[in-house]
């Protein structure tokens, strides 16, 4: 499905539309804002002439998606994120300027992370504390985040390689822990793109925790060597939480599972939690 929608850069209108999940821009409608120019697409006729390599990789980069014109919608050549960013690489202008500094900025920012990733979670860190997540949130995200590689990592040494089978037995883990999927809980949360637990409140992220940190425990101990066994072991994993889980409802007299968002609780209804 594909919805179209008007982004506002510095006064200019950036048409961009959802497709495979993720955003893509009018490329002609970046090259006018980042120039000025009168005539967008030959710019981008002339910036294609010029660059060689932008050429090589322009089927990668580019995408005919419909789009919402005056005439009603048609397919115009758009761009993912990263293919943008390439596009303002190649862009001779003031305006394309902050672009490639903060782009090199980023790029020195991974290099940084790669030779101390301790970098990595400090930044992190603080890019949640900017959103308005508390300390204690904060340090179960982490941890939870921890847990999650350990696990994906116990997946690919049992032979787990493809997205879609990490997709799969992760579902299996959060069917068996809340009852839902992935999916299922993002629609309950009123959620479309972002990330699921980013928007779990604490005992959320525990139990979520808990079925992960479980699964690969079982999965260390059992080194199971096919796909279905995999699955089973998930499954097995998230029963220990989803056993907690509802041993937990019974005791706090409400359930776990929430439809609300963890940053659109009010602080002193957290607080009220946390003590119940």
């Amino acid at each position: 499905m594909e919805t179209t929608k008007i982004a506002l850069f510095k006064g200019r209108k950036i048409r961009k539309t959802i497709h495979n999940n993720e955003w893509w821009f009018v490329i002609v409608d970046i090259i006018e804002a980042l120039t000025d120019s009168v005539n967008p697409k030959q710019y981008l006729k002339n910036m294609l002439n010029r660059d060689e390599e932008l050429v090589k990789g322009w089927v990668q980069i580019e995408h005919p998606l419909l789009i919402d014109t005056a005439g009603g919608k048609q397919k115009i050549n758009c761009a993912n994120t990263e293919g943008i960013f390439r596009i303002i690489q190649s862009i001779s202008s003031p305006k394309a300027e902050p672009f490639k500094r903060w782009l090199a900025r980023v790029g020195y920012e991974r290099v940084q992370e790669i030779e101390d990733p301790e970098l990595a979670t400090r930044r992190t860190k603080m890019l949640y504390k900017l959103k308005g997540y508390s300390e204690n949130w904060i340090e179960k995200r982490m941890r939870g985040i921890a847990i999650r590689e350990e696990l994906t990592d116990e997946w690919q040494k049992r032979g787990v390689k493809e997205q879609k089978e990490y997709e799969i037995l992760t579902a299996e883990i959060s069917k068996a822990t809340f009852g839902v999927t992935p999916s299922e809980y993002k629609k309950l949360k009123g959620l479309k793109r972002q990330n699921l637990r980013d928007h779990m409140d604490d005992l959320e992220l525990i139990f979520n925790m808990l079925g992960e940190r479980v699964t690969t425990e079982i999965s260390q101990q059992e080194k199971p060597s096919t796909f279905v066994k995999n699955k089973k072991v998930a499954e097995r994993g998230g029963n220990v939480a989803g056993n907690a889980r509802k041993q937990t409802e019974k005791e706090i007299g409400r359930s776990v599972i929430s439809k609300e968002n963890y940053l659109q609780i009010p602080e002193s209804r957290k607080r009220l939690k946390v003590k119940e």
